[in-house]
């Protein structure tokens, strides 16, 4: 069974799931497709009192059209600031005519997760891996 795939039903439950809640997140990310594509983007992480700004590079594909998403979530596991950086994957479906809305879970190498809810705006069709690369700026 995939770690992610039971809800509990109380919020409590989902949050020792996937660990302790350390930080937050917000990030917008453009996404532009033609089969395979292209993903970009920046994002603040609230953590320890302090934000600290990131940009997001990343891929999919069996994708078609044009995105941005603006995201925001808890980030969960996060100890060090600079555990947040690696390559987080995820599979996401997409069906954005106008807007939408939508939501994952994604993990990188250092077990940070992030648990995010979106907006979505653009023309988009896409059912994917995902691949996000997240990187602290200086």
């Amino acid at each position: 069974m995939p770690a992610f795939a039971v809800v509990p039903a109380h919020a409590a439950h989902a949050a020792d799931a996937l660990g302790e809640r350390t930080g937050e997140i917000t990030f917008t990310i453009s996404a532009a497709d033609l089969g395979a594509g292209m993903s970009w983007g920046k994002g603040v992480l609230s953590f320890q009192g302090h934000d600290y700004n990131f940009k997001i590079r990343g891929g999919s594909g069996a994708a078609i059209g044009f995105s941005t998403m603006h995201a925001k979530g808890g980030v969960f596991n996060l100890y060090r600031t600079q555990d947040l950086e690696g390559t987080y994957w995820s599979v996401q479906g997409e069906a954005t005519i106008g807007a939408g809305t939508g939501g994952a879970v994604m993990e990188n190498n250092n077990g940070v997760r992030i648990k995010f809810t979106s907006r979505t705006s653009g023309a988009r069709l896409a059912f994917s891996v995902e691949r996000l690369t997240i990187r602290l700026k200086n």
